[in-house]
């Protein structure tokens, strides 16, 4: 292989976004400019867009990516056995998402979140791209007899949401509550 194709395959899009990411875990997003993305990917701003072809397309891969690891580290802490039950799978994610490696993940949704809430330009795009890709996640985690595995999985999705947003803000056991008094 020549040194150029082996430059080549190393600077991948898909070898790049593995250190971007580990970079926006654990900056957030106002370690999202080109240079820092850079310098974590170990390349320049000028590869990032020659791969990416903007900021926008690269934020967007980006956090497209740390979803799907996301999604792979829930997959990961759930039993390989399908929940028998709603209450179970939310049990079970809810257990995963309080852990401590999970708190990167979360840190970075509430700054998504947020932005989206002010009209950042990129965010609400990129908090409905994640929001839509957990709900098909979540579907597909529903147990098999599921009278309504769409409508189920958005219930779940909406209290899951609800009690981690009020875990951020310290309220815990206000989430804890609502969800052990939810029907399910």
């Amino acid at each position: 292989m020549s040194m150029a194709k082996s430059t080549q395959s190393a600077l991948s899009r898909e070898a790049l976004l593995p250190p971007m990411a580990a970079h926006i875990l654990e900056y957030g997003m106002a370690g999202a400019s080109l240079r820092p993305l850079a310098k974590a990917a170990r390349t320049s701003d000028r590869m990032l867009i020659y791969h990416f072809g903007n900021k926008e397309r690269l934020i967007a891969d980006l956090l497209a990516y740390i979803a799907d690891a996301y999604s792979s580290a829930l997959d990961a802490s759930l039993s390989v056995q399908q929940p028998q039950s709603r209450r179970e799978l939310l049990d079970l994610i809810m257990a995963h998402t309080a852990s401590p490696e999970m708190e990167p993940f979360l840190a970075l949704w509430w700054e998504i979140v947020a932005g989206s809430a002010r009209d950042v330009p990129g965010y609400r795009t990129a908090a409905q791209s994640i929001i839509s890709r957990l709900l098909q996640w979540l579907i597909k985690q529903m147990p098999e007899d599921d009278p309504d595995p769409e409508g189920g999985a958005a219930y779940l999705l909406t209290l899951i949401e609800g009690a981690q947003m009020l875990s951020a803000i310290g309220h815990r056991d206000i989430g804890a509550r609502g969800q052990r008094k939810a029907s399910l």
